[in-house]
């Protein structure tokens, strides 16, 4: 099986892997994924941004399966019982294939947004379980329990930790497809590292019992480094970019305005149900999740631009046009100061007519560029250095020890466009 890839080039699995992959990408609930954007609204800022989960979910595959290899090479430094065998090896690619099998639609939004709505990584663990969906019977057709075992990996239960850390850990095939991959469709370099000779110098460290991941010497220490200044760079400057903020905040204002249509009992027409079950704190099943994806919420959007209810008309109107609000950046480390300016702002838009609860955002965009454990736990990323003992990354590098459990915010504003003008006026006897 061989597939054409922009980031990686040449794709292909072969043997036991392409068994695997190819008959789980045919489920339905992975062919969902192409109708689910990985950036979500990015592409109003980023026109190229139109990439999927399905695309990303395959290239999160194929490191894993460059990682599997690596760890093939460097077997002779494991116990017999933690070596990778087949069963294992189907495993993890399979749980590469499937990490973002439960995200909703706009990305991490709506998630994020809709009351009660629960996290995407447990839709996924609800995928994989259910005896329903393609992907179980997928998976226990390759191998009986599969189905459970990759959940567990996917879940941080697992027999060889290693391939847990793998899979959602410091430095794991989510990130080192997403860096790349977000870069090269957006059209920026801010998270480009080299994957190759990270992956070169990947080994293996015992910490506290535990077979664990590890940097080699000084040779992995500049692929590391520039992994997470990439990392850093990407969320300050496209995953946080200020008008993919004013987007979403747009949308919250729309999903909230039709929580209250849904409370006064005039939903709005079209209206998925995972709406409903949302706003009145109903559990939704497994199958009305998955009919969610992009395509139909904007489905929704365009309905809703011409119905009956002119808030959220407007609202739809102005996201679909991307008239989008206005932002300004506030002083870091002044929260005092953000909340007079919050106040201030929604007294202007008040005062004109406007509810301020539907126009109106204090946003706090937050990040920890290279985050390390301080409970003394073998978790997190070790540095073998020749001739001196095991260190934690952030004691082996400058930069990262600098940046270490450091939290990034960057606070604005966000506001009706309209209002620019009054209310910049307002921000400087505000900020003075």
């Amino acid at each position: 099986m061989i597939l054409r890839d922009p980031v990686h080039g040449l794709i292909a699995f072969e043997g036991t892997a392409e068994r695997v992959i190819r008959s789980i990408l045919d489920t339905r609930e992975v062919q969902r994924l192409r109708r689910v954007r990985q950036l979500g609204l990015a592409s109003l800022v980023f026109p190229g941004a139109e990439h999927t989960r399905f695309s990303h979910a395959i290239g999160a595959a194929h490191v894993m399966q460059a990682l599997l290899q690596r760890i093939d090479a460097c077997s002779h430094e494991l116990p017999q019982e933690q070596r990778l065998d087949e069963e294992a090896r189907a495993e993890a690619l399979a749980a590469a294939l499937l990490h973002d099998a439960g995200h909703g639609p706009f990305s991490h939004l709506f998630e994020e947004v809709l009351p009660h709505a629960k996290h995407h990584e447990l839709w996924t663990q609800d995928i994989l379980l259910d005896p329903s969906t393609e992907v179980h019977q997928t998976l226990e057709g390759i191998s009986r329990g599969m189905a459970e075992r990759v959940a567990g990996l996917l879940n941080g239960n697992y027999r060889l930790d290693y391939l847990c850390q793998s899979v959602a850990g410091t430095i794991d095939v989510d990130r080192a497809d997403y860096l790349l991959r977000d870069s090269h469709m957006t059209g920026v370099r801010y998270g480009l590292y080299d994957l190759d000779w990270l992956l070169q110098a990947l080994t293996f460290a015992c910490v506290d019992g535990r077979w664990v991941l590890a940097v080699q010497g000084r040779k992995g220490l500049p692929p590391a480094e520039s992994f997470f200044l990439g990392r850093h760079f990407m969320y300050q400057q496209v995953y946080h970019h200020k008008a993919t903020r004013a987007a979403e905040a747009l949308v919250r204002a729309i999903f909230s305005r039709v929580s209250e249509l849904i409370f006064d009992g005039s939903p709005p027409d079209p209206l998925l149900p995972a709406f409903r079950a949302a706003a009145l704190g109903e559990s939704l099943s497994l199958g009305e999740y998955l009919r969610m994806d992009d395509a139909e919420l904007l489905t929704c959007l365009a309905a809703w631009e011409h119905g009956p209810d002119s808030t959220l008309a407007s609202l739809s109107r102005r996201l679909r046009s991307r008239a989008l609000p206005k932002t300004v950046p506030l002083p870091e480390n002044r929260p005092a100061q953000w909340q007079a300016a919050l106040d201030m702002t929604k007294r202007i838009v008040e005062a004109r007519g406007h509810r301020s609860d539907l126009s109106v955002w204090l946003d706090i965009a937050e990040d920890v560029p290279y985050q390390e454990p301080t409970d003394g736990s073998s978790d997190g990323l070790w540095v073998t250095l020749r001739h001196q003992p095991l260190q934690r990354l952030g004691d082996a590098s400058f930069l990262l020890g600098q940046l270490r459990n450091k939290r990034i915010q960057r606070p604005r504003l966000i506001f009706p466009s309209e209002f620019r003008e009054d209310v910049l006026a307002a921000m400087h006897r505000v900020l003075e």
